[in-house]
């Protein structure tokens, strides 16, 4: 296949951005179809691109001018959608979550597993963000020793104020679910959720920030400060702590200023803007892999245990006491 037509569903900020990726800095793809409850904004997207705009985000799944899809849709809608691009037999890179609960994320890493071969990638960009592939690299080589403990900070400058504290645990933390598996290699079994005093900016009932605390199944232990209303700026750090050293990532210190008795940096405004570089090696790797017709990079296992870990934090945030995780089966075809 010379280039892969992609079908874009949502195309939101973030499905705005995977068009762009596929359309300048990606090779070997074009998008070929865009889908969009909002119809205007599709029309917009779709028109410089010379693509078509499908009204049915199933039939855009299952059309013949599309050889694999995007989906940055609604988390409500994915259960449907990524189960209509198993039945088309197209590789699907689906941004989290896979889906909004436990059970609907299970039966979709079943029923891929009874395809026989991956066809689902779930977007967890930060596994090719070059720091944090670095340090996996330096944990697997053994160079820190035994990870002993690992400390990380999520923070936003500033979210609605719909935005729960439950919706911090599903949205932003889960990518700290799926960092802390990806760089230590084992499932979390337990989650404990703190809250401190909430920030004045938080609407009543919020609690923001939040310190989080997973368990894993060697008794390793991680934190996270998950704190979206810092007014600051966007912040991700992570610090592991071996028994022969440590390690951080994200300490955007790439450039430092001294002028006028002053000294700083700058810090990134937004989750794109951090994680731009990563986004596009996560689509190259998708249309790679997509064009011999299957995936690679986090799979439908991986979407389900942040699901399941995330669900957990829910009902910690709700009712303060500390929650185990217990996954159901995993077929051997996904291991």
């Amino acid at each position: 296949m010379s280039e892969l037509r992609v079908a874009v569903l949502g195309v939101g900020k973030m499905g705005a951005f995977h068009v762009d990726s596929l359309s300048r800095r990606v090779r070997g793809a074009r998008v070929s179809v865009v889908n969009d409850v909002d119809t205007d904004r599709a029309e917009q997207v779709a028109a410089p691109l010379d693509a078509r705009v499908e009204t049915d985000p199933t039939a855009a799944i299952a059309a013949t001018d599309v050889d694999a899809v995007v989906l940055a849709s609604p988390g409500f809608a994915h259960e449907k959608q990524v189960l209509a691009c198993l039945e088309a037999n197209k590789p699907v890179l689906c941004e989290k979550p896979l889906t909004m609960d436990e059970a609907s994320a299970h039966a979709i890493v079943q029923a891929e597993a009874e395809l026989g071969r991956r066809l689902v990638q779930v977007g967890f960009m930060r596994r090719y963000d070059r720091e944090y592939a670095a340090l996996r690299d330096l944990i697997v080589a053994g160079d820190l020793g035994s990870p002993l403990m690992m400390h990380c900070v999520h923070r936003n400058p500033a979210v609605p104020d719909s935005f729960t504290s439950e919706m911090a645990m599903a949205d932003s933390v889960v990518h700290e679910v799926d960092c802390t598996r990806f760089l230590l290699g084992e499932e979390i079994v337990a989650v404990t959720a703190l809250k401190p005093g909430a920030t004045s900016s938080a609407p009543s009932g919020t609690s923001d920030p939040m310190l989080v605390l997973f368990e894993t199944e060697s008794g390793r232990l991680v934190d996270v400060e998950s704190f979206v209303r810092t007014g600051v700026a966007y912040e991700v750090r992570t610090e592991v702590v071996g028994e022969n050293g440590m390690a951080t990532i994200g300490l955007d210190q790439n450039l430092l200023l001294r002028r006028e008795g002053r000294w700083g940096g700058r810090i990134a405004p937004d989750f794109v803007e951090r994680f731009g570089a990563a986004y596009d090696a996560q689509m190259q790797a998708f249309v790679d892999a997509a064009g011999t017709g299957t995936v690679g990079g986090p799979s439908a296992w991986d979407g389900y245990a942040a699901v399941a870990v995330c669900a957990a934090g829910v009902e910690a945030v709700s009712t303060g006491r500390r929650v185990e995780i217990r996954l159901g089966d995993r077929p051997e075809a996904t291991r």
